[in-house]
């Protein structure tokens, strides 16, 4: 029987576990409504941006397709001058939150299956349930914190952003490594 077949309980449970805190984090304790901020003249701007009529996507501005073109002094201007901006353009109408909330759901099972089978082929089913509990832990942690770092990074996330991002992987590790050390067959 495979580890994944065997582990169905903790990885279910650890998903269902993980949607209820996030849902605790950013419904009723909502740390991190203050990471998005409201633009002064938002109703310009967001006319300027539909007068454009953009495709759902990524956009940069300034834009410029290569290091070469940034160096011109007509691309220097403008990123002196600003804004210098990443923005993705969803479409139109109201978020689907019920997509949204069911890919999360599908995310979490997917960490906690591959948690779950790190953990397996490091320990064995019979193996130390303590450290496999720890790994599957460290890699949820992984999992969840890590894409905020190259936001950070490359797209200008704050990093105060990102140490909440932290504390939510932190509170989703321990309750994967938890879970797996509660329900490890």
């Amino acid at each position: 029987m495979s580890a994944i077949s065997q582990l169905w309980l903790p990885i279910v449970a650890t998903a269902i576990f993980i949607f209820i805190a996030s849902s605790l984090i950013h419904m009723v304790f909502k740390w991190h409504n203050a990471d998005y901020r409201k633009l002064g003249n938002e109703d310009e701007v967001r006319a300027a941006i539909r007068a454009g009529a953009p495709a759902a996507g990524q956009y940069v501005m300034p834009h410029c397709m290569d290091m070469k073109e940034m160096q011109g002094a007509v691309m220097l201007q403008k990123f002196t001058e600003g804004p210098v901006a990443m923005l993705t353009v969803r479409e139109n109408g109201a978020p689907k939150m019920g997509a949204a909330l069911a890919m999360w759901f599908v995310f979490s099972l997917a960490i906690a299956a591959i948690a779950g089978a790190l953990a397996a082929a490091a320990f064995g089913m019979k193996g130390n349930v303590g450290q496999a509990a720890n790994l599957v832990g460290a890699v949820s942690f992984l999992a969840y914190a890590g894409g905020s770092v190259p936001m950070a990074i490359w797209m200008g996330k704050p990093w105060g952003s990102v140490a909440k991002d932290f504390l939510d992987a932190a509170i989703y590790a321990v309750i994967s490594a938890c879970v797996f050390q509660w329900l490890w067959p």
